[in-house]
C-alpha cells in the first residue's frame, strides 16, 4: 500500500505521484471521470494506472475502538471481490442481471467487497436495513426471491431464520455472516434447511475456484433499492449501471473545476449504503482512487471517527447539520460569545457572496477553528441531500466550515441526484440547477394552482439516470414513469430567475377542506417546525372540517428555557400539560406562518402538545424520517377528535 505517497493533479486525467520524503517517482494517469471497462476481466469501478494495472493505494478502511484505521488496498479489495463473486458461482448462482443477492448490514468494508463481487459477475444486489422493520424485510426477501443474504451480525441471521421457521420466507437457503457466531446458529439453520456460513469461508471457496469476471452491460440492473413508502409495502426501484454511472459522471462534470477528486481524498462513510445517496458518493471516490473510511457503526462515536480519520469528503444530511448548528450556538452561552459568533459569521458570509471560500481567515483562527477541527480539520468537500435544509443553517455552516459545500436534490428513482448547486453560487434556499445527465421540466398541478407557465409545477426528470421502474409492480411504475419516460417526483418546484430550482411543496399528501381549499400539510409543517420550542409537527385536516389542527412535539432541550423567559415554570412534562404554554406555542407558530405567507385557511386553529418524539421505533416515521400520515391519524385519533369537538371557529 502506498500510504506515504502524495498525488497532485498536473493535467486532465494525470496525477504526479511523489513520496512525501523523496523525489517524484512516477506519473499516473487516471480516467477523466468514470472509467470505461478495459476488457472482460476488468471490474468497472477500479481506477487504472500505467500499463492497465489497478492503482494500489489504500481503498477501504475500518477501525476498532481507540485504534487507528486499518486499510485494504485497491488490489486486495479487487481480489476479495472476485473471490466472493466466484464463491457465489460455485454455490450455483448465475452470472446474469436477474440474479439477486441480499446484503443486510451496516456500512463496512465487506459491504463494498460484496457489491463489487456481484457487479464483477453481472449479479444484482438488494440492500436491506434495520429500520425497515421485520415485516418489510420479510416482504423484500420474498418479493426479490432472495435465496442468499449476507448479514453483518448473528442477530440478523437469527431474525431471518425465524422467518424461515415460521414459513414466512420459504425461499431463503443460505445466510453468510460477517462477524463471529456460534455452532448453535449453524444447527438452527440446518433444522430449517438453511446453510449458515461465514464470510471467510466464502472467500476461501472463491479463492479455490476463481472464475473469470463477467462484467455487466450498461443497461443491466445493478441494484434493487427498496424505498420505504409512507403507506403500504416498500417499492423496489430497479437501478441500472448506466443510471449510477450517469449520476456519478454528472457530479464530476458539474464540479470539475472545483472538486477534482483524487487519490489523496478520504471519505467518511456513515450514511446508509442501502440508500443511493451514499452509494453514488462512494462510487465517485472509488473511480478516482480515493480512500473510504467507515465509521465504527455507532453514530455516537462519529465525532471520534472524524478526528482519527481526518476526512476530506463528508456527505451529510440536514438532521446532522441542524445538530451541528444547535451545538455551536448552544456553546455561545454569553452575550459576548453570541455577538462574536454572529459578527464572525456575517464577515465570512460576506466573503461567500463574493465567491471566496477559505478556512484561514482571522475569523477562522479566532472563532471557527474548533468546529473545523471537530470534523478532523481537513474537510474540503461537503454534500447534503435527502431532505430540505434550512437556508439559515446551510449559509452559516458554509461560512463556518470554509469548504466547498453543495446541496443536491433527487430521489432513489433518479439514482440519487437530479439537481445540484453550482460551484461559485453559495446562496441558499434552492437546490441548484439540473445536473448534466438529465432534463427537468415542471408540469401543471391545477388542483393546487401551480402552473408551469408561471414557473411552478410538479418536478419531472428525464435522462439516463432515471430508473427502469419498480420490481414486479407495473401499476406503481406507471404512476411514476409516464409514456415518454419522464419521472414524476411528486415534489412541487419553482424556477428562480437565475435558473435554479426551489422545492416549494409536495403534491402527494394534499387533501381538501370542507370549503374546497386544497392543503399541502408538509409545506405548513416545514414552516411551523422553525418555532424555537417546537421539535416536530403533524398538521391534520379533514374534508368534513373547515380548519386545520396539529399535534406538536416540543423540543426537550429548548422548551424549559423558552417557557421560563415567558414566566412559565415546571418540568418538561408539566409544561406540555400547561394550557397557557400550549397557547403561547400556538401563537408563535401562527406568527411564523403569517410571516411566511400562509393563507388564513392554511393556519392551524388548535394544537395538542405530545411529549414523545415521532420515531421509527413507535411506528410514526419511515426509515427515511418521513411522517407515516395514516399511522399518525390513527395514533392521535382521540386527540384529533377532541380538538375538533372543542374548537369553535
Amino acid at each position: 500500500m502506498m500510504m506515504s505517497q502524495h498525488y497532485t493533479k498536473v493535467s486532465s486525467g494525470e496525477y504526479r505521484c511523489q513520496d512525501r520524503s523523496g523525489p517524484t517517482v512516477s506519473t499516473v494517469t487516471f480516467p477523466e471521470s468514470v472509467p470505461k471497462l478495459t476488457g472482460p476481466s476488468r471490474c468497472s469501478l477500479w481506477p487504472w494506472g500505467l500499463h492497465g494495472q489497478i492503482y494500489n493505494g489504500p481503498c477501504l478502511g475500518s477501525r476498532k475502538p481507540d485504534q487507528p484505521y486499518e486499510w485494504l488496498s485497491y488490489k486486495q479489495v479487487a481480489e476479495l471481490s472476485e473471490c466472493i463473486g466466484s464463491a457465489l458461482i460455485q454455490k450455483g448462482f448465475k452470472t446474469t442481471p436477474d440474479q439477486f443477492i441480499g446484503i443486510f448490514a451496516q456500512n463496512r468494508p465487506e459491504w463494498v467487497i460484496i457489491e463489487q463481487g456481484c457487479f464483477a459477475y453481472s449479479m444484482v444486489i438488494v440492500p436491506l436495513y434495520d429500520t425497515l422493520g421485520n415485516e418489510a424485510i420479510t416482504y423484500i426477501v420474498n418479493k426479490a426471491e432472495l435465496s442468499l443474504v449476507f448479514v453483518d451480525k448473528p442477530e440478523k441471521a437469527k431474525l431471518l431464520l425465524e422467518g424461515v421457521e415460521n414459513k414466512l420466507i420459504p425461499g431463503l437457503k443460505i445466510i453468510v455472516v460477517m462477524d463471529a457466531y456460534g455452532s448453535e446458529l449453524v444447527e438452527r439453520g440446518q433444522r430449517c434447511g438453511v446453510e449458515v456460513t461465514s464470510m471467510k469461508a466464502m472467500e476461501d471457496l472463491g479463492r479455490a475456484n476463481r472464475r473469470k469476471p463477467k462484467p455487466p452491460a450498461p443497461e443491466d440492473l445493478a441494484v434493487i433499492c427498496f424505498t420505504s413508502g409512507t403507506t403500504g409495502n416498500p417499492k423496489g426501484a430497479m437501478v441500472t449501471h448506466r443510471n449510477i454511472v450517469s449520476d456519478c459522471s454528472a457530479f464530476v462534470k458539474a464540479t470539475e473545476n472545483t472538486v477534482n477528486p483524487c487519490p489523496d481524498d478520504t471519505l467518511i462513510s456513515f450514511l446508509p449504503l442501502a440508500h443511493m445517496f451514499e452509494r453514488v458518493v462512494e462510487c465517485v471516490m472509488l473511480c478516482h482512487g480515493a480512500k473510504i473510511g467507515f465509521f465504527q457503526g455507532d453514530i455516537r462515536l462519529l465525532m471520534d471517527d472524524l478526528k482519527v480519520l481526518q476526512p476530506t469528503v463528508f456527505p451529510v444530511v440536514p438532521r446532522l447539520l441542524n445538530r451541528m448548528f444547535d451545538r455551536i450556538f448552544g456553546q455561545a452561552n454569553t452575550t459576548l460569545k453570541r455577538w462574536l459568533l454572529d459578527f464572525a459569521s456575517k464577515r465570512k458570509e460576506a466573503e461567500l457572496r463574493s465567491g471566496i471560500i477559505r478556512n484561514n481567515s482571522l475569523w477562522d483562527r479566532l472563532i471557527f477553528h474548533k468546529v473545523q477541527s471537530s470534523l478532523g480539520g481537513r474537510v474540503r468537500l461537503m454534500v447534503t441531500g435527502a431532505a430540505p435544509v434550512s437556508a439559515t443553517v446551510l449559509t452559516f455552516l458554509r461560512a463556518a466550515l470554509g469548504c466547498q459545500f453543495y446541496e443536491g436534490y433527487g430521489q432513489t428513482e433518479c439514482a440519487a441526484g437530479c439537481c445540484l448547486t453550482m460551484p461559485g453560487d453559495w446562496t441558499a434556499g434552492h437546490v441548484g440547477a439540473p445536473m448534466p445527465c438529465n432534463l427537468i421540466k415542471l408540469v401543471d398541478v391545477e388542483e393546487m394552482n401551480y402552473m408551469a407557465a408561471e414557473g411552478e409545477g410538479e418536478v419531472c426528470v428525464k435522462g439516463p439516470n432515471v430508473f427502469q421502474g419498480y420490481l414486479k409492480d407495473p401499476a406503481k411504475t406507471a404512476e411514476a414513469l409516464d409514456k415518454d419516460g419522464w419521472l414524476h417526483t411528486g415534489d412541487i418546484g419553482k424556477w428562480l430567475p437565475n435558473g435554479t430550482l426551489k422545492i416549494i411543496d409536495r403534491k402527494k399528501h394534499i387533501f381538501k377542506l370542507a370549503q374546497g381549499e386544497y392543503i399541502a400539510p408538509e409545506k405548513i409543517e416545514n414552516i411551523y417546525v422553525r418555532s424555537e420550542p417546537v421539535a416536530q409537527v403533524f398538521v391534520h385536516g379533514e374534508s368534513l372540517q373547515a380548519f386545520l389542527i396539529a399535534i406538536v412535539v416540543p423540543d426537550v432541550e429548548t422548551l424549559c428555557s423558552w417557557a421560563q423567559k415567558r414566566g412559565f415554570e415546571g418540568s418538561f412534562e408539566e409544561l406540555c400539560r400547561n394550557k397557557d404554554v400550549k397557547k403561547a406555542i400556538l401563537e408563535d407558530m401562527v406568527r411564523l406562518g403569517k410571516d411566511s405567507g400562509l393563507k388564513p385557511f392554511e393556519q392551524v386553529k388548535g394544537i395538542t402538545l405530545h411529549p414523545e418524539l415521532f420515531s421509527i421505533d413507535n411506528g410514526l416515521l419511515t426509515p427515511t424520517m418521513k411522517a407515516k400520515r395514516p399511522e399518525m391519524r390513527n395514533y392521535f385519533r382521540s386527540q384529533i377528535d377532541e380538538l375538533y369537538s372543542t374548537i369553535k371557529v
